[in-house]
């Protein structure tokens, strides 16, 4: 099929299908790993696209042929972390910039701005499920990019990405979606007026808990030219191998993010009647705060649980120290079910004071509910609530 044809298919086809053609020198049916670090030229400058793998590697292309047509974008860039995804979106910007920042992000997002980049930009963290926080930050402050996950890690908040795109466009700010959580398979943030779409590929994309790696979606052609000259400049590009398990991972996204969500709701519902569990915090439940809006930006409800026990973190400690097919890990999206404590793990370099401000108290426990039974799952945390 033609490049444009394939791009109009269902996203479960492009998944399998864009960037997906036989090899055209053998027919294979999967891409080939080109694992090489450089390419013979005819003559100087003269070469067929490819230079030197920090730059371009044709399996690294196929890649974001893909993820591009997943996000119905029209450039993506991949790198070796989602983390140096952060990064090049920092270095773009001219130094002094103001970020508005979601108040409840990724561990790892936070320590990046307040201790990596704290003495080139500003950051000013909000609640951006108000619209009026954002419409107020905006009009105090020259704004230059403003930085949303939704839904947030862990809080799973949700903020309305179209009214804000448009806020935000109206006031000639960029604004960058963390879709980490929900997948392209979920939510289409650029359909929505977001500029940019950012995605720990570590997660949903790859499904399998083998790879680190980090994605771009973007239409700005200029913005794209940037930060691609900022990765090939500081290095930090996906290699051959990492590219191709991705390549092969996301295939059956589709099929996957069905069963995580699947799950996910039987283990959300169960928890919300459990005696022991103070509170859950899931997108598809009604007693989700932002739930109708859930219903209208995104395509379906994810893999990701918050709950709260009631307890203490004596009891928390245990309660997670007796669970034995949720896997106690840091990360999510992988086809297995993990459980962890963010304010210990994932935001350990968040500070107290801010993580318990924002909610995100020490009772707070994350789930990635992953595509087992369910049955077996439920089981799974049914045994360890009986250790408490």
């Amino acid at each position: 099929m033609k490049k444009k044809d394939l791009l109009k298919l269902d996203i479960a086809s492009k998944c399998i299908h864009v960037g997906g053609h036989p090899d055209k020198e053998t027919g294979a049916i999967m891409p080939p790993i080109y694992q090489t670090s450089t390419y013979v030229q005819e003559s100087p400058g003269k070469h067929q696209g490819y230079e030197y793998s920090r730059s371009h590697n044709p399996t690294r292309t196929r890649l974001e042929e893909c993820l591009a047509g997943l996000e119905n974008a029209k450039h993506a860039l991949v790198t070796a972390s989602g983390l140096s995804c952060e990064m090049l979106i920092m270095h773009a910007l001219p130094v002094g910039s103001t970020i508005l920042c979601s108040d409840d992000v990724y561990g790892g997002t936070y320590r990046l701005f307040t201790t990596v980049f704290n003495h080139i930009h500003n950051y000013i963290f909000i609640d951006t499920t108000d619209i009026s926080n954002v419409e107020n930050a905006i009009k105090e402050h020259s704004v230059a990019l403003l930085w949303l996950e939704s839904p947030t890690n862990p809080l799973l908040k949700i903020s309305d990405i179209q009214k804000i795109s448009k806020i935000a466009k109206k006031n000639k700010v960029k604004t960058v979606v963390d879709n980490t959580f929900m997948s392209p398979y979920f939510q289409n943030p650029l359909d929505l007026g977001a500029d940019i779409v950012l995605h720990s590929m570590t997660k949903y994309i790859n499904g399998h808990s083998d790879v680190v790696g980090g994605a771009l979606m973007l239409n700005d052609k200029k913005f794209y030219e940037k930060l691609w000259t900022l990765q090939n400049s500081t290095g930090p590009s996906q290699s051959p191998f990492d590219s191709w398990l991705v390549l092969r991972g996301v295939k059956t996204l589709a099929i996957r993010m069905e069963a995580h969500q699947k799950n996910a709701m039987k283990v959300a519902k169960w928890l919300e009647s459990h005696p022991k569990v103070e509170r859950v915090i899931y997108p598809g439940l009604k007693s989700h705060p932002q739930h109708k809006l859930a219903k209208k930006q995104m395509h379906g409800f994810g893999g990701m649980i918050t709950f709260f026990l009631k307890g203490d973190i004596k009891k928390c400690k245990k309660f997670l120290s007796s669970v034995s097919m949720f896997a106690l890990a840091e990360s999510l999206g992988g086809v297995e079910s993990l459980i962890e404590h963010p304010a210990i793990m994932t935001h350990a370099s968040v500070p107290k004071k801010t993580r318990e401000a924002i909610g995100l108290t020490d009772n707070l426990i994350r789930l990635s509910v992953g595509i087992e039974n369910y049955n077996d799952l439920i089981s799974d945390l049914d045994k360890a609530f009986s250790k408490i």
